[in-house]
């Protein structure tokens, strides 16, 4: 017996990096996963989309962007599996985004960083809210990041989308709480993922202040996560988990 058998989860970003780890850590807990990515054109991404399919689950594209795009996401997933029970806000713009400074960034991808994750966050949020207000259940699980809990060196876009998601996560658990929906995040500090390697040396980032000594990888915030989306999480909202070996302490 699984921790979320019998449930419906809905993971954005969910075809590579740290949205895949998501993908099959709640399906090997029983979820049927939906397995949502704005698109499903690269090797790898096809080859995750017959992987989760093959356990059960489906993939959709979707523009997190869209407000009819993450419309359809969620009808498709209930078409599919008649509920949902969790949402993963994991999409950002992250892949390829560099580390610069504030003035280096232009204004076309301050907007794009708070557009996916920010707005995406929200927009997804209220596709899914009619079905787990009717089921008067739900969990939605948003992704930050430990960069927005310490004065980071550039990428300010997407710091502040991820500082946005915290306030996003708290408004939210106050206003869906009477419909027992619960909405927590999850804070990742830098993780061993390709989108990270295009950041910068994974190799050589300085761990000698993280007390566990390593760079983190994407298997270490899959049960976070998982139990975010699962009953045992139940009484818990509003709250920002770090998962950074240490780093950051809140």
């Amino acid at each position: 017996m699984g921790r979320l058998d019998g449930k419906v989860a809905i993971v954005t970003g969910g075809a590579k990096g740290l949205g895949k780890a998501f993908c099959f850590g709640l399906a090997k807990e029983g979820a049927k996963v939906v397995m949502a990515a704005h698109r499903l054109d690269t090797d790898e991404a096809k080859q995750a989309a017959k992987d989760i399919e093959a356990k059960g689950g489906m993939t959709v594209e979707v523009d997190v962007t869209n407000e009819e795009s993450t419309k359809l996401m969620a009808e498709k997933a209930v078409k599919k599996f008649g509920r949902i029970d969790s949402l993963v806000n994991n999409a950002a713009f992250y892949y390829g985004a560099g580390r610069k400074a504030f003035h280096e960034i232009s204004s076309e991808d301050w907007d794009k960083a708070l557009d996916v994750g920010a707005k995406g966050a929200w927009l997804c949020a209220r596709a899914v809210f009619p079905y787990m207000k009717e089921q008067n259940k739900g969990k939605i699980i948003n992704l930050s990041s430990d960069t927005a809990f310490a004065p980071t060196k550039g990428m300010i876009n997407y710091i502040t989308s991820k500082a946005a998601v915290v306030g996003i996560t708290r408004v939210l658990a106050g206003e869906l709480g009477k419909y027992n929906i619960c909405v927590n995040a999850v804070a990742p500090g830098y993780t061993d993922t390709p989108a990270s390697w295009t950041i910068g040396n994974v190799a050589k980032f300085d761990t000698s202040t993280t007390p566990l000594g390593r760079v983190g990888k994407p298997e270490d915030m899959v049960g976070a996560v998982v139990f975010f989306a699962s009953d045992e999480s139940d009484f818990i909202s509003g709250q920002t988990l770090i998962i950074d070996g240490g780093r950051r302490v809140h």
